[in-house]
């Protein structure tokens, strides 16, 4: 009961000084908007731990996060194999595969008419379509290893980067247009000079959303057929063990590799769109 009490009181403590922080004359400061979040991580781990052993909390319902840590690190090699499968082999490729092969066809989309009018209506379709439903046939057609999961990949993250080109080539407007044509381009020196770097944040924004379906995307698929590794294929059967320590640290290494992921995306959009007003803080 003590540890409970006492996990109320720092709950209660970090909050107060969060909101201080977020409050205060240097709440837009660089140094707070990164102490503010750490604060909080940190707080919600600190409480974790304290309600679990506080509470008696079983090991198969929920590890405190000592326990965690200890997995992780005794681990390593497991998760670093499991990382190559999932991460490196069927999120990464299918990412590349998919975002390419949609970039492209935005281009096709947006110099035909005919396209727009008949596939954007069918990727739609497509896109509402379950993962759980299509993955088991890309897994059959695909085999077992991790074509299968970039081939699932490859589908989520079509068509949402497919939108987002096609909806940022189309942001520039007629006057910008009808000066580039009073200068004499064409359809391609107007789509590199103008209207392609225009897109830029819609196309990273397309980019940004596919970093998490593609991680996505690619554990779920490992729960319908896999070699004996990787993160979807270990969770499945950790939690077959009630070894739920085990399915902790491969979350921990998803959230790592996923928001890594996405910040390297990021910086990548900081560093292109640098004119945009939304990089402009």
């Amino acid at each position: 009961m003590i540890l409970v009490v006492l996990a109320l009181v720092i709950w209660l403590a970090m909050w107060a000084l969060n909101t201080r922080l977020s409050t205060g004359p240097n709440a837009d400061t660089r140094a707070i908007r990164l102490i503010v979040p750490a604060i909080f991580g940190l707080t919600i781990l600190v409480v974790w731990e304290l309600l679990v052993r506080g509470l008696d909390v079983p090991l198969v319902i929920l590890p405190a996060p000592t326990h965690v840590i200890s997995t992780f690190f005794s681990e390593i090699p497991t998760l670093w194999l499991d990382f190559q499968q999932t991460f490196i082999k069927g999120a990464l490729s299918g990412y590349v595969i998919g975002c390419g092969a949609a970039f492209l066809m935005a281009i096709l989309v947006d110099r035909y008419d005919f396209l727009k009018r008949g596939l954007l209506p069918v990727g739609n379709f497509v896109a509402a379509l379950p993962i759980v439903g299509t993955a088991p046939i890309l897994v059959m057609w695909f085999g077992f290893d991790w074509q299968s999961k970039a081939a699932v990949v490859v589908v989520m993250v079509f068509f949402p980067m497919l939108v987002n080109t096609v909806a940022g080539l189309q942001e520039t407007t007629a006057m910008q247009r009808d000066l580039m044509r009073t200068y004499g381009a064409g359809y391609w020196p107007s789509l590199t000079k103008l209207r392609l770097p225009a897109a830029m944040p819609f196309i990273f924004n397309g980019l940004k959303i596919s970093t998490t379906l593609a991680l996505i995307g690619a554990i779920v698929a490992e729960f319908f057929g896999s070699p004996t590794m990787g993160m979807g294929f270990r969770i499945s059967t950790s939690v077959g063990q009630l070894a739920l320590d085990m399915v902790w640290a491969e979350i921990v290494v998803a959230a790592l590799a996923g928001s890594a992921f996405y910040g390297v995306v990021a910086m990548a959009e900081k560093t292109v769109t640098f004119w945009h007003p939304s990089q402009r803080k």
